[in-house]
């Protein structure tokens, strides 16, 4: 059995709660991380509840099983690929630290593009339906990501602007701190908000996976898919305009000044792109519903 030192976890506040990390390694003789043991939860549980949607829309689940591990994997890479990229002038004196992943360093959407990629792959290998698989992983993929967050908080990274508001979060460690707000120790925990944000896209999401399975709404398949790409971002956006280590385009964190913050810039990109696919699904949808599927032919997977 595990146990946290209370006085780590979010402390009690007048008016809130304080956070303060206990550290990114977990407590015994093992030596194993928080993010390493949140991201082993965030796939179990994201496997579990893939498979109960994925019944729901007659995909075995032996699909799920299988896929799952591979888009794992394949999000890693493509996180990893994507922090180096826009973060190359810290690995250029030595590149082989690029391969260090266990000292952090992924994004998000570089996850995205690699899980996605992965699942196209994948789908066309065993001639499966892409949009309807889609729409099975992707409240899995929001939660696994409110549940992924939480590794920052453990590893004192990815917070926000300085705040004495009452559920602040404390960094002790001074060298997570960029020099420009060395004088404070209070920040935003811009990892709860976008946790939160995340549970409330998988609710979203699984409300309306509830509804069409029930036949209460219509929607297209795929047509989560581009919920999910319209609704995440929009909360990324303005998360990450508070956030102090941003990956920046023409210019470097914290700020970004006189550049760009990728994650704001790829969010619009992937509001746009979901924009304009949920009316294209409907437009498919419309003229022929066998047309919604990828690959239609091939019945591997897919259970009478």
């Amino acid at each position: 059995m595990l146990l946290l030192p209370l006085a780590s976890l979010p402390g009690l506040h007048p008016l809130g709660f304080v956070f303060t990390s206990p550290g990114e390694m977990l407590p015994g003789p093992i030596p194993l991380r928080w993010y390493g043991l949140l991201i082993a939860l965030a796939v179990l549980v994201g496997l579990s509840l893939s498979t109960h949607l994925g019944r729901e829309r007659s995909l075995d689940p032996a699909v799920i099983a299988d896929l799952l591990p591979i888009m794992v994997l394949s999000a890693v890479i493509g996180a990893r690929t994507y922090y180096v990229i826009f973060e190359w002038r810290q690995f250029a004196p030595h590149p082989i630290q690029a391969l260090y992943i266990w000292q952090g360093g992924i994004a998000i959407h570089g996850a995205l593009i690699g899980g996605t990629l992965a699942t196209i792959l994948y789908c066309r290998l065993r001639r499966l339906p892409f949009w309807t698989l889609v729409d099975v992983v992707v409240p899995s993929v929001a939660l696994g990501q409110a549940i992924g967050r939480w590794g920052n908080f453990f590893n004192s990274e990815a917070f926000g602007l300085p705040t004495d508001l009452p559920w602040r979060l404390t960094i002790h460690d001074s060298g997570r701190i960029p020099l420009r707000y060395q004088g404070f120790t209070t920040f935003h925990p811009t990892f709860l908000y976008e946790s939160l944000w995340n549970l409330g896209v998988c609710a979203l999401l699984l409300v309306l996976f509830r509804l069409t399975s029930r036949g209460r709404i219509r929607l297209p398949s795929g047509a989560l898919g581009c919920v999910y790409l319209m609704a995440y971002s929009s909360g990324r956006v303005w998360i990450e305009a508070l956030r102090l280590d941003p990956l920046c385009l023409f210019s470097a964190p914290p700020d970004c000044a006189g550049g760009l913050r990728m994650a704001q810039l790829i969010s619009l990109v992937l509001i746009t792109i979901g924009g304009v696919g949920l009316w294209w699904r409907w437009r498919v949808a419309g003229r022929d519903p066998a047309s919604s599927l990828l690959w239609p032919k091939g019945n591997d997977g897919v259970q009478a």
